[in-house]
């Protein structure tokens, strides 16, 4: 990626992100943003540390399907999420249910 080509993303980036934000104050804003940055991060995280606990048993998807993986595991192991939890807290000190992924 050329020089150019970076600073034409980032002012097309900072051109998104001000209509998003409309009316409301730049502070105010960043919080927000920064807030779902943070889930964003949480759930990469966790959605990770899931594929290599499970292993051999993560799901395959289809590329046109958009269902996180554990959604898909957690229907099909429903007598196996509370210990997966567990393992889960145990190793990366907390959980997140799929559909909040």
């Amino acid at each position: 990626m050329t020089e150019n080509v970076k600073i034409k993303l980032g002012k097309t980036l900072w051109a998104i992100a001000d209509q998003l934000r409309g009316s409301m104050n730049a502070d105010d804003f960043r919080d927000y943003m920064l807030s779902f940055l943070f889930l964003r991060y949480l759930s990469n995280n966790y959605e990770e540390a899931a594929r290599r606990e499970l292993g051999t048993d993560w799901p395959l998807l289809d590329v046109d399907d958009r269902r996180s993986p554990l959604v898909v595991w957690y229907g099909q192991n429903a007598n196996d999420i509370a210990m997966f939890e567990d393992v889960m807290r145990r190793k990366v000190h907390y959980v997140i249910k799929p559909e909040y992924l």
